[in-house]
């Protein structure tokens, strides 16, 4: 099992402000099964997933010590991966994904497969909201709010467990991406949202939980 992190730049217009800033854009690459987790982070900014591969497109990325009958099909792809792997990472600092998430059905037997996503990291207002308290987001005069990502669960041991007994706070695979703050903040100046199960649902009982959200405030655009 290998896991590779690749390097490059590319460069992207900033339109509004007429002009350019480096993105650098992430490969992470994970060979064979489960026992490595997939792991996407960003030190500065937030996630922002540009494409994802479960299978293979290479005779060459881990190719170590296999035979050739298992690297010669290079047209092997799950379909749906990119959107799992957005729908899961967007929006955070940092994610883990388990190649069980996305290797049934088998996509080609026989060929020995990897997971590799190409993201980048975008600048965003970063917030974690504890359970049963309130996000306020908050954006200039003259400039609205658009969610990039949010995520209602437990990704983290070491985050919002003051006073919690360690029973509430072992589960770290408990993630339910949600539109709620999307469809109640968007294009507004300022908004407020009970981080609560009576608002987001229970993805996982007796686990206390977390909102972990990103968004950009822009100038409204009327067309």
């Amino acid at each position: 099992m290998l896991l590779f992190r690749l390097s490059s730049t590319m460069w992207l217009a900033a339109v509004c402000l007429f002009m350019a800033s480096a993105v650098s854009t992430e490969t992470v690459t994970t060979c064979g099964d489960a026992s490595i987790a997939h792991r996407l982070e960003c030190e500065d900014g937030v996630i922002s997933v540009q494409s994802a591969l479960y299978g293979r497109a290479n005779k060459v990325i881990c190719s170590e010590g296999r035979p050739p009958q298992q690297t010669s099909n290079t047209g092997c792809s799950q379909s749906g991966t990119r959107n799992f792997v957005k729908t899961r990472c967007n929006g955070k600092k940092m994610c883990e994904i388990s190649t069980n998430d996305v290797n049934s059905p088998d996509p080609c037997t026989g060929t020995y497969k990897y997971l590799q996503t190409n993201f980048t990291c975008l600048p965003a207002i970063h917030l974690i909201v504890c359970e049963n308290s309130y996000a306020h987001l908050y954006c200039d005069r003259g400039q609205v709010i658009s969610v990039f990502g949010a995520d209602y669960g437990r990704q983290d041991k070491a985050v919002c467990y003051a006073s919690r007994p360690p029973s509430q706070v072992e589960n770290v695979y408990c993630s339910n991406p949600t539109q709620i703050v999307a469809q109640s903040c968007d294009g507004k100046n300022s908004c407020s949202i009970r981080v609560s199960n009576s608002v987001f649902g229970d993805p996982c009982v007796g686990t206390y939980k977390y909102l972990q959200l990103s968004y950009v405030c822009e100038y409204p655009t009327f067309g």
